[in-house]
């Protein structure tokens, strides 16, 4: 495992490893596991987390997989290791194994172009999409930049036309040259996956992956796990306006392969337990040691801004990213982890492979990062390292973070012009509005008051409130992700022509259809 260690560290020089030496401990005993019991339940109110699952595995043994809270507020059903949670992007980890899998079989390779295998699959740069390799699929650098997200939160698109609009996307950065989250991406390695396996991703997921580690509480997509129609699912939970509400479900089915997958504590203990054994279950090697291990060795560079905020407080020397896991150190040891956020749920995987410890954490809130306390917690736990208050330090590090948001939304308010009109009357703004590749953004007039909606989900409808000038603000669905900002823009001849989200210096600009036509 040492080997491992240090061939994940090679594109980063880290020969510090080479003298660190692993602190391991027995697991904690009695008292101590009754103690991470009162930390977990003290934490989650103080976090005012309503329900939570986790898993530790430790020397090849499953040492704590245990549910607290209630899966839904106001009533009883308790969360226990057997409560269905969203995986989100921890999926992502489980799309690189089966890449992984497939170029063991020599049905992919890591570095052959995917147009060799999709040869429909374009990117916006024409040159790009004849050099993009299946590894650039999984490693977050070809250039598309989160607003790519756009064209699965519509709702609308299924997995080929989103992929077929990929080319119509305006590059964030030149590929490889920078780092931007892209869950896009992952959908395509997804497609490579069905395409050389000869079965849809999901079903490469279940039957390859889930179902050789007995993952029997596991399903690769929203849709199967309800068809399996348990009731020990959790409740998805979103603070808006101070007050935690019920949301609807969040579903990635339409990008399954960048975060679809549910499970539990139970099943994630056995996911670690193949993860921490070197890619094998029951002695039987799912995947060659040298493609498991090239999972791990850093892809790509991660800016600092895109990495996770704890780093201020776990302090590393260097940020990667591998294929499906973020990296860095961490008191000598080499830590591969990956969170996972969808509306109203949460998880996050970590690892310490030559400290033989794995932690995977559920929660049902959305983005309440107790559960980077806890990884940290345990990872401090099971090593012998002295004890901190990870959830104290990292609830005062994020309400740090959310003044400063704050401070700087008050600033933005303060830069308002006051006293403005729209240029127009309201009904000049109605219309439809339509991009190349996010499809059509439609804005009405009813009573009085102007509203705009992206796709049939409600999440992304609402009234738009004027702002100053010809910008507004959209507040749109339940109000969970705050307002955002839209500017309309005129043509030559003074008639409204487009609308921007994301206001002036938005990068995702609608043009007015009647305007296209006139153009055209």
């Amino acid at each position: 495992m040492r080997e491992f260690l240090l061939a994940s560290c090679l594109l980063l020089s880290c020969s510090w490893l080479e003298t660190s030496q692993a602190q391991d401990t027995a697991a904690p005993s009695g008292d101590q596991t009754a103690a991470l019991d009162a930390y977990i339940e003290k934490a989650m109110a103080d976090w005012k987390l309503p329900g939570l699952s986790i898993a530790i595995v430790k020397d090849g043994q499953a040492v704590y997989v245990k549910g607290f809270g209630v899966r839904e507020l106001g009533r009883p059903e308790r969360v226990d290791a057997h409560t269905r949670f969203g995986m989100m992007s921890t999926t992502k980890a489980m799309t690189a194994l089966a890449v992984a899998m497939l170029v063991d079989e020599g049905k992919l390779a890591w570095d052959e172009p995917v147009q060799k295998v999709l040869p429909w699959f374009e990117m916006p740069d024409p040159a790009f999409s004849r050099t993009i390799t299946v590894r650039d699929t999984l490693r977050h650098n070809a250039g598309l930049g989160p607003e790519a997200d756009l064209l699965w939160l519509r709702g609308d698109l299924d997995s080929r036309q989103i992929l077929e609009r990929v080319r119509e996307l305006t590059p964030a950065y030149p590929p490889y040259s920078s780092f931007s989250y892209a869950n896009v991406m992952y959908q395509l390695a997804g497609e490579l996956v069905a395409k050389a396996s000869g079965m849809p991703w999901d079903r490469f997921v279940e039957t390859r992956i889930m179902a050789p580690l007995g993952m029997n509480e596991s399903s690769a997509t929203y849709a199967s796990m309800k068809a399996r129609g348990s009731d020990n699912v959790s409740a998805p939970y979103f603070e808006i306006e101070g007050k935690l509400v019920r949301v609807r479900d969040g579903s990635v089915d339409g990008v399954p392969a960048a975060g679809a997958a549910w499970s539990s504590a139970h099943d994630m203990a056995l996911w670690l337990g193949f993860l921490l054994d070197d890619g094998q279950v029951g002695g039987k090697r799912l995947v060659s040691e040298k493609n498991f291990h090239e999972l791990f060795r850093p892809q790509a560079l991660v800016p600092e801004e895109q990495f996770y905020p704890t780093a201020k407080l776990t302090r590393p020397h260097w940020i990667s990213y591998g294929l499906g896991w973020f990296e860095q150190d961490y008191r000598g040891h080499f830590v591969a982890m990956h969170t996972g956020s969808i509306d109203g749920r949460t998880s996050i995987i970590g690892l310490m492979p030559d400290a033989k410890l794995g932690v995977y954490v559920f929660g049902n809130a959305d983005h309440v990062e107790l559960r980077h306390a806890l990884l940290w917690k345990v990872m401090d736990l099971y090593t012998g390292a002295p004890a901190r208050d990870w959830s104290a330090e990292l609830l005062e590090l994020y309400a740090e973070g959310k003044a400063e948001q704050k401070k700087l939304e008050t600033e933005a308010d303060a830069k308002r012009v006051s006293g403005t009109r729209p240029s127009h009357a309201l009904a000049d703004y109605a219309g439809s509005y339509a991009h190349p590749a996010f499809g059509d953004v439609e804005v009405a007039v009813t009573d009085g008051v102007l509203s705009m909606h992206f796709g049939p989900l409600p999440e992304n409808a609402g009234p738009l409130s004027h702002w100053q000038y010809d910008a507004f603000r959209w507040h749109s669905g339940d109000g969970r992700g705050g307002d955002t900002a839209v500017q309309f823009g005129q043509a030559g001849d003074g008639s409204i022509a487009s609308v921007t989200l994301g206001g002036g210096d938005g990068r995702v600009r609608f043009e007015r259809k009647a305007q296209l036509a006139k153009t055209q």
